[in-house]
């Protein structure tokens, strides 16, 4: 009876950790997973850009979105522009401004959940980003001006632009800015960046066990929202961009994401002579962030010139290169936030005290930027346990 008693006892103890971690893990999703909203304050013709309010029909839900045609509406290539996390179409401008100098239609949307999109009752992953971008290529390739389409995003827009231009073989192009890995990573970096005092023999379990708890709502397994996994299936020409100083996505995943791509294309991934696989390039932005690479010159060139080797013109890529260059890019004024969940957290071991507390594993009750001003009390407090767990049929920061 003493041996079973001491089991017990040993096993209760193996159990406590156990469930903190998982605590952790469902509070790290209700506190992560839901976007705030930032409507667009600023319009393409502001910037002095012609447009055309659309849509983006996107497995039920229709998204906003705004065409921004080039040249006259001349037929030639096209390209979907992909905001990152807690952003929205407006934060594209910037990027839309020089590449129509450049000679792009351009085709930039809201990612649900976000922008003037509604809130979602299941946390925003990496996966949802693919899915409504793969809808834009859809949309964008529809178009009577556009002849080839390409897939342009940032952070977690350019792993949805990832995912995207590994399902569709009708992508010609793929241009990834200051991007994550993949999803264990980015779950270990919200913990750095959140100042949690976890040791990394501890923090590396843990994020593998936060990322399968974070996707399971929407039915996800790891491998289907990995840009690292998705960039080795891409087999055209691809431009990996990242700034030399990003605090918030290190310029290591830049590496990974390039080493997966070129070993799934042989031995000489860097030629592009007849027969051999497409390039693989990457650019490392001196000085840069996370956000706003777009503001160097040098960033915008090699942008401009790698479309024009990519996809034959509108003009030839010295052209293209001198055209985005001397055009000025300037980020949207108080329209950039990074990760607001993750910011607002009062880090340390107050965090993690408060996995504890009751309420932990509920949404939060927070109103959003789009709910300003209309009577929304934004997101109810739900709780975890009444969340759908199945599959949901549609393909996660978020991871």
């Amino acid at each position: 009876m003493g041996r079973v008693r001491r089991a017990g006892l040993l096993a209760a103890a193996a159990a406590v950790p156990a469930g903190l971690a998982y605590r952790f893990a469902l509070a790290y999703r209700v506190r992560a997973g839901y976007p705030r909203r930032h409507p667009p304050r600023v319009t393409p013709d502001v910037l002095g850009l012609p447009f055309e309010t659309t849509t983006v029909p996107s497995a039920g839900v229709d998204l906003p979105a705004w065409f921004i045609p080039a040249r006259g509406g001349a037929p030639g290539p096209g390209l979907v522009l992909v905001h990152g996390w807690e952003s929205a179409r407006d934060r594209t401008l910037p990027m839309a401004v020089f590449l129509h100098a450049a000679g792009y239609h351009c085709l930039t949307f809201d990612v649900r959940a976000h922008g003037a999109n509604p809130p979602e009752d299941l946390p925003l992953t990496a996966g949802e980003f693919g899915l409504d971008t793969a809808a834009a290529l859809d949309a964008l390739l529809a178009r009577p001006e556009v002849t080839a389409g390409g897939i342009v995003g940032h952070s977690l827009g350019g792993i949805g632009a990832i995912l995207a231009a590994a399902a569709d073989p009708r992508t010609a192009v793929l241009v990834a800015s200051s991007t994550p890995s993949g999803p264990y990573r980015l779950t270990r970096q919200t913990f750095r960046l959140a100042h949690l005092p976890i040791p990394d023999p501890i923090a590396y379990p843990l994020a593998w066990l936060t990322t399968r708890v974070y996707l399971r709502p929407r039915g996800h397994v790891v491998r289907e929202v990995s840009a690292a996994d998705a960039i080795a299936r891409y087999r055209g020409p691809v431009l990996l961009a990242h700034g030399e100083e990003d605090a918030v996505v290190p310029p290591a995943h830049m590496t990974r994401l390039a080493a997966a791509a070129r070993a799934a294309r042989g031995p000489s991934p860097g030629s592009a002579a007849p027969g051999d696989p497409a390039p693989v390039e990457t650019l490392l932005v001196p000085g840069g962030q996370h956000s706003w690479l777009y503001e160097d010159p040098r960033y915008r060139r090699a942008v401009a010139a790698f479309l024009a080797r990519s996809l034959g013109g509108p003009f030839d890529p010295e052209t293209a290169g001198d055209l985005a260059a001397a055009t000025p890019a300037e980020r949207i004024p108080d329209a950039e936030t990074q990760f607001e969940a993750v910011e607002d957290m009062p880090g340390g071991f107050r965090t993690l005290a408060s996995v504890a507390l009751p309420g932990a594993t509920r949404r939060p009750g927070h109103a959003d930027a789009a709910d300003a001003g209309e009577g929304h009390q934004g997101h109810t407090a739900v709780p975890d346990e009444v969340l759908p767990g199945e599959p949901n049929p549609a393909p996660g920061f978020a991871p």
